[in-house]
């Protein structure tokens, strides 16, 4: 199991087209480049999901989400950026920004504006939003420690965040950005 503490180490990793998993606020999140299809393909691959189910994206920073708030009006791009209790992901517009192999059959994307502070720092280290894929195959729970990661994927994925999972009871909601229609509790 290649656990990994330094960011930067593992900001190189997603820069070069790695797959690494590492704490969310609630559940283990499998993570990459979301610009890189190789990478990408290489999460849906490992957790048996299929591409047009789509994938949500994760930030540690507003400013990382500059080109998402900008093309919203100020509501929505307010809901983007706010602070809740509960870990929220916003069903975005978006058929310019992020990939096709990243919204799946959508015209939007899910979008997460992270508290948790290894999330931040791991943004921040990438300098960029990252996929957030809950870290388990098809079927199975997601992962709740770093050793039940490295049961499902073993060698893999190229590195285990060592950092501790938030204290959320459960993954983030979704919610669209425009109706706040809830689609996942």
């Amino acid at each position: 199991m290649h656990l990994v503490t330094s960011t930067s180490e593992l900001a190189d990793i997603i820069r070069n087209g790695g797959v690494i998993a590492y704490p969310t606020e609630a559940v283990w999140g499998l993570g990459c480049d979301p610009f890189n299809e190789a990478a990408v393909r290489r999460i849906l691959t490992l957790k048996s999901r299929p591409e047009e189910k789509g994938l949500i994206l994760i930030a540690g920073a507003q400013e990382e989400l500059t080109p998402w708030l900008e093309t919203l009006d100020a509501h929505a791009a307010q809901r983007l950026i706010s602070v809740n209790d509960t870990p929220t992901s916003w069903v975005v517009p978006d058929t310019h920004i992020t990939p096709s192999w990243v919204r799946g059959e959508h015209q939007s994307v899910a979008i997460r504006l992270s508290q948790h502070l290894p999330v931040q720092r791991l943004c921040q280290a990438f300098q960029g939003v990252i996929v957030s894929t809950s870290a388990n195959p098809a079927g199975l729970e997601p992962a709740l420690s770093a050793e039940e990661v490295h049961a499902y994927f073993g060698d893999k994925i190229d590195a285990i965040y060592h950092a501790p999972l938030g204290g959320a009871s459960k993954p983030s909601q979704v919610r669209d950005i425009l109706t706040d229609q809830l689609f996942r509790v």
